[in-house]
Order: C-alpha cells, then sequence, then structure tokens
C-alpha cells in the first residue's frame, strides 16, 4: 500500500476494466495513474493511502484519520471533513474515460436526532462539468455504512477528448449534533483495514 502523501508522481499500474461497456471500447494494453496530490482535513499527510486492487480495474483508496464530529467535545470546525483526490491518467490516444462506480464505507454514532451524511463529486480540471451524489445517513445508528455510486454511460462524465486533463475527486462527511447536543461521529476510516473507497473506470472512444 502506497502512503498518498508520498505517492506525488508515483505510477501505480491499471488493467483495463473487464466489465467496460464492449471490447471496442476498451484501450489496448496498460492504463496507468500518477497520484498527483491529497489534500483536506480528512487526510493529512500520512493518514490517507491509495492502491491498486488486486483485479486491477481500479483503486481503492483507505483512511486513517477522516472523521467528522459534532455535540460534547467537540469543536465547531470538526462538523465536516474532507478529501479531494487529484490524479493523473495515463491512457492510449483516442479513448477518453470516466468514472463508472465508487464504492463508500464507514462508521456512523448517531444518537437519534442526530443526522450524517456523506458526499462526493468529480470533475475533471478547467471544466464546469460535475458529477456529484449525497447520502444521507439516518439515526439511530451505530453500526457500519455503506453507499454505492453506480453511474449509466449517458450519466458519466467523461474527460474531454484529445486533452490531458488530471481528474479531481472530492468526499466529504458532515455531521449534525442532537437538540441535546450529544457527540455523534461520522467516519470514512481505514483503521481495522474494512473502510475504504474504490473507483471504477468507465472508457469510451473518442
Amino acid at each position: 500500500m502506497l502512503s498518498a502523501m508520498a505517492a506525488t508522481g508515483l505510477a501505480l499500474s491499471l488493467l483495463v476494466a473487464p466489465e467496460a461497456p464492449s471490447a471496442a471500447d476498451v484501450p489496448p494494453g496498460k492504463i496507468t495513474v500518477d497520484v498527483v496530490t491529497v489534500n483536506g482535513s480528512g487526510c493529512p499527510a500520512g493518514t490517507a493511502a491509495v492502491a491498486v486492487s488486486d483485479d486491477n480495474t481500479a483503486f481503492t483508496v483507505t483512511y486513517s484519520d477522516y472523521t467528522a464530529q459534532a455535540g460534547a467535545g467537540s469543536t465547531p470546525t470538526q462538523f465536516r471533513k474532507n478529501c479531494q483526490l487529484n490524479l493523473r491518467v495515463h491512457y492510449p490516444q483516442g479513448f477518453t474515460y470516466g468514472i463508472q462506480k465508487a464504492d463508500y464505507r464507514g462508521f456512523a454514532y448517531l444518537p437519534r436526532g442526530a443526522k450524517g451524511m456523506q458526499r462526493a463529486s468529480y470533475y475533471f480540471s478547467g471544466s464546469s462539468n460535475t458529477g456529484t451524489s449525497t447520502h444521507n445517513i439516518a439515526s439511530p445508528k451505530n453500526d457500519n455504512w455503506q453507499f454505492t455510486d453506480q453511474k449509466d454511460v449517458a450519466e458519466i462524465v467523461f474527460a474531454p477528448c484529445g486533452m490531458v486533463r488530471h481528474l479531481n475527486v472530492n468526499t466529504e462527511v458532515r455531521v449534525t449534533a442532537n437538540s441535546a447536543n450529544q457527540a455523534a461521529f461520522v467516519s470514512m476510516d481505514s483503521t481495522d483495514g474494512s473502510f475504504n473507497t474504490r473507483y471504477q473506470f468507465a472508457w469510451k472512444r473518442c
């Protein structure tokens, strides 16, 4: 597993996803991803890691300090945490790509009346076209949570053809305390190795 903050400029090898729409839409050979930057209050230095999946069809991000909290014992700025990935994907000319699927996992402790939320957005540098998803976490809850964003090809935000644009993936978690101000938190956290975020590419010809 690679430390995300130390992975700047390091190429991660990815093989073409077998579940791409059709063989004609799959670029030949290997795809590589450069992790340019990983920044945010949810992923300070040394607390996030990026690795290639076992089947080489996606990349996975795990976190060890990605927790938003509110209520007793919290400071006003802790209710929201975020992490932004800036990636450069290398692939053959004549193709373009987007994020087709993303799986998010974490843990939430929300007393009755508290509120939790997980959000993600995907966009390419220099482009105003953004794909966004928001998931609310209901209370009461003291358990793991998991959400999957799955896009049809027509809904995917693809990189502009013929241009080198970095992919930005911005995630956040938020929590609101109940009227009794009881402690509450939402984590996207990998302390036990089970909480992570996995991204799957989609491809098409230009």
